[in-house]
Parts: structure tokens; C-alpha cells; sequence
């Protein structure tokens, strides 16, 4: 039985006997063991926020890409191999301007998503090919408000290593994920703003161990629903701030980034 499981351990496209893929599994632990990305959906748009892993002092927190613009309208916060991440960031993004371009029209959330969980999913059947070791929270605004007209809504899913979408209202992927999830599920409510929905964000990255930040140490964007707002980066000093009103700011927090 151990020289089976060997087997179906290094077989990439090829169930055990009781019906699992052995290395989805483990690129699934891959992303575990990466930092946490959490994603809330409001009234007013999305929030991304992700905490970065910064090895050491000499390192460019910037340079830490744990969040990442795909479109005006649309963005994706990662967990897991990094590079796994960017390289399926660089799909989504040629695949939103592929359609735009012969649609003159920008893509629909869902359908993005549903596009890179496609491209996922044909990872873990191809022989000589390993899954993505890395999960996305894709999140953005649907229909036509980011076009002008104010119909659009905010939508939050999330892509797992096995190429399954699903929406949330408020998600979390990375280590801690569990512990976070349930902090959303007590916390959120319906119809909040995107200024609590900052905050909401925030405090479930800071949940799992009660950690305070610098704002070096999280990156947050938002997507509004209103006309011309779109994706959006928040600088150091609205994180600062936000960071400060929540008791989350650490010691180091006057420190630029």
C-alpha cells in the first residue's frame, strides 16, 4: 500500500483508489503555508487586503505583490507561490484585454474568473505539468456601472488550486484562513460601506494571532461601483490611518513605506 500511494503521489493527473489527487492536495497546503489575502464585498464595491511577508529589513515591502490590478474594474489578491500567482495574474489580465478588445466592452467578473479557473483546472490533468500552489480572490464590479450608467454590482470570488470558482460575500485564502473565515462570518453584515468594509478587512488579517501592523506590512485595495472610481491602491498614509483607528497600528508605525 505505501508503494501505491508513492505512486499516486508522484502521478499528477491520476486518482488514488479513494478518489483523491494527490498533488492538488499539496499545492493546496502550498497555499496554506502562504500569507493570508482577504476579500469583503460591500454596497460600494470590493475590498482586497493581503498581509506581505517581508524577510528582512533590507527588503522593498513594495516589492511584496500580494494584490494586483487586472482591469479598471476589476482585481485579484493571491495566496501561496508567488510566482505561480503572478504568472496567473499575467493570464487574466491578457485574457481581460483580449476581450475587450473584440468586445469593446470589459469583461464580466465572473466570466474572468470562471476563464482563469478553466486554466487551472487543466493543470491538474496534463501529464508533465504540476497545479498552481496558489489561490485567488478575484473581486470587482458586474454589469455597467464601471462603464458610467451606476448599474454595476460588486462581486467577490475565489479559484482554488483544483480550478473550482465560488462567490462570497467575504473570503479569506492563506494561512489562518479558517481561523479568519470565521472571524467574517461573525463580523460581516450586509450592506456595509467600503470604509467598513476596510476596517472589516483589517481586523480579520490581524484576527488569527492579534497582530498589530505597519503599514508596510498589509496592502489594500479597493474596487468602487462609482462612476470612474475603479480599482484603487491605498497609499501608506490611508493605511496608517486606518490601521490607527482600529488599535491595529504597531510600533513602528510612523515609518514610511
Amino acid at each position: 500500500m505505501q508503494g501505491d500511494q508513492q505512486a499516486y503521489d508522484r502521478g499528477t493527473s491520476i486518482f488514488s483508489p479513494d478518489g483523491r489527487l494527490y498533488q492538488v492536495e499539496y499545492a493546496r497546503e502550498a497555499v496554506e503555508r502562504g500569507s493570508p489575502s482577504v476579500g469583503v464585498r460591500t454596497a460600494e464595491g470590493v475590498v482586497l487586503a493581503a498581509r506581505r511577508r517581508v524577510r528582512s529589513s533590507l527588503m522593498d515591502p513594495a516589492s511584496v505583490e500580494k494584490l494586483h490590478q487586472v482591469d479598471d474594474h476589476l482585481g485579484v489578491a493571491s495566496a501561496g507561490n508567488a510566482a505561480d500567482a503572478r504568472k496567473l495574474v499575467a493570464f487574466a489580465r491578457e485574457t481581460a484585454q483580449r476581450d475587450r478588445l473584440t468586445y469593446d466592452e470589459s469583461m464580466g467578473v465572473e466570466t474572468l474568473t470562471k476563464e482563469v479557473a478553466d486554466h487551472v483546472q487543466e493543470y491538474t490533468q496534463t501529464g508533465g505539468a504540476r497545479p498552481f500552489g496558489t489561490a485567488l480572490l478575484v473581486g470587482g464590479v458586474t454589469g455597467a456601472g464601471i462603464d458610467g450608467s451606476g448599474d454595476g454590482r460588486p462581486v467577490l470570488y475565489e479559484t482554488d488550486p483544483s480550478g473550482t470558482p465560488s462567490a462570497w460575500d467575504a473570503a479569506a485564502v492563506g494561512r489562518d484562513s479558517g481561523v479568519i473565515r470565521e472571524f467574517l462570518e461573525a463580523e460581516y453584515t450586509a450592506g456595509l460601506d467600503l470604509d467598513s468594509g476596510v476596517d472589516l478587512a483589517l481586523e480579520a488579517l490581524a484576527a488569527p494571532d492579534e497582530a498589530t501592523f505597519a503599514p508596510a506590512d498589509v496592502a489594500v485595495a479597493t474596487i468602487r461601483v462609482e462612476e470612474s472610481a475603479g480599482y484603487r491602491d491605498l497609499p501608506a498614509e490611508e493605511r496608517r490611518a486606518a490601521l490607527d483607528s482600529l488599535g491595529l497600528l504597531g510600533d513602528d508605525g510612523q515609518q514610511a513605506s
